[in-house]
């Protein structure tokens, strides 16, 4: 096609009128076709010329980047976009001359934060460098996959490890703690013997302390223990119809005396009419109660622990959020995994409970964080469907058949792609 238009050019002066408007009708036609192609490409695509000013883009890339339109003729396209973070990363690629594929950036988009790839190509015609040929992709939702696909995988792991390691450490447990109660009972009763009360030397206090020290340690690896098997093992749900606003008031009266002896002031936010969940009561709230007890520990100070129900697109929300101390976005993504934690005594298995247990009752959980500010965890569960939509739905369908505009909505859409 670009062979005919410039044959077209060259013997334009001996074309007629009629000839020229068809030429350039055709030509329109071909821009349209190829502006339709760019703005169907799920990915952000932008042009700059040899000055680095913005000559191309399609819709995508619009959406993703924000543009001053007042500005983006004859201006660096550095200066055309809003998110700032975005602007350094052109300003130095674009000045420097550099090749650059897939550089990830956090940027603002729409008021929400996404994960940009960023390509920066050299655009070349006629073995000359021409300008800039920039690829976008938002790549939010795929790193959300591949670190929930991670979590799964390293679950999954676990549970060969599981059959051999926790039994083999629980057994020898169980034995330590029996013959450490029967040497404090051998001390007891020594003491207690008739004329043994004098021969009571330092020594024996000493050793009853590190024998208490001892059956400290033996039940702190014992729950260890407990919890790598419940985080390994199978989970045998018990799936009824639930009420998520009942199971968390009923968590908060029965850790309420503990978090005012902490400072922390409980705030709940639980929607009216929320409609039921299918849930296993016992481990929904285990799960609450351990991002409860999360957000405890980030509060040492005291603080406000807040609880919000809420329905959205036929899922119920639960969000539990707290005013500690954040966690950081190097740990955000790994907080969810195994054995990792941030705590001097913790297992780094009291989140993995929580991701297990919500992911067995086929919903999602995320986590949103600021150091200095706080952390909010959010579980969306499936809401159970009640007949009353469908009815709605029958009776939305009975008043269109009975207004008689059932097939006239058709002739209309029917007409407005005619028009498009």
């Amino acid at each position: 096609m670009r062979d005919f238009y410039n044959r077209a050019i060259k013997k334009l002066d001996k074309l007629t009128a009629e000839q020229s408007r068809e030429i350039l009708f055709s030509a329109a036609l071909e821009i349209d076709r190829f502006e339709s192609v760019l703005d169907s490409i799920p990915n952000g695509i932008l042009v700059c010329d040899e000055k680095h000013c913005l000559t191309m883009v399609n819709k995508y890339a619009q959406r993703l980047l924000p543009l001053n339109y007042s500005e983006t003729g004859g201006v660096p396209l550095w200066k055309a976009v809003q998110d700032e973070r975005v602007v350094e990363f052109f300003r130095e690629t674009l000045l420097g001359g550099d090749r650059v594929l897939e550089r990830e950036i956090d940027a603002e988009v729409q008021g929400i934060n996404r994960l940009l790839s960023i390509s920066v190509l050299p655009l070349v015609k006629n073995h000359r460098i021409t300008g800039s040929l920039i690829f976008i992709e938002d790549i939010t939702e795929k790193r959300g996959r591949e670190a929930r696909l991670r979590r799964a995988e390293n679950l999954a792991s676990l549970t060969t490890l599981a059959a051999g390691v926790a039994h083999e450490i629980k057994n020898p447990l169980g034995s330590i703690s029996i013959h450490l109660q029967l040497m404090q009972k051998a001390l007891t009763k020594k003491k207690k013997r008739p004329g043994t009360e004098s021969r009571s030397s330092p020594d024996t206090a000493l050793l009853e302390k590190y024998l208490g020290i001892l059956n400290e340690e033996v039940d702190r690896l014992n729950h260890i223990v407990v919890d790598f098997l419940f985080a390994v093992r199978p989970m045998t749900l018990e799936l009824r119809e639930g009420k998520v606003n009942d199971i968390i008031r009923e968590l908060i009266g029965f850790v309420g005396p503990e978090l005012e002896e902490t400072r922390i002031r409980c705030e709940l936010e639980l929607a009216e009419e929320l409609p039921p969940a299918l849930l296993d009561e016992r481990y929904m709230k285990q799960a609450l109660l351990n991002l409860v007890k999360n957000a405890q520990a980030a509060m040492a100070g005291g603080g406000i622990l807040g609880i919000k129900t809420s329905e959205a697109d036929n899922k119920v929300k639960i969000s539990v959020s707290d005013t500690g101390e954040g966690i950081s976005e190097a740990n955000l993504s790994k907080i969810f995994e195994p054995y990792f934690t941030t705590k001097e005594k913790g297992t780094g298995l009291g989140l993995t409970l929580v991701f297990k247990i919500v992911r067995e009752h086929q919903g999602e959980i995320s986590v949103e964080s600021k150091v200095g500010e706080g952390s909010s965890f959010t579980i969306t569960l499936p809401a159970i469907q009640k007949e009353r939509r469908l009815l709605s739905y029958e009776a939305a369908d009975a008043s269109v058949a009975n207004n008689g505009v059932g097939g006239s909505a058709e002739e209309g859409a029917a007409g407005e792609g005619g028009k498009r």
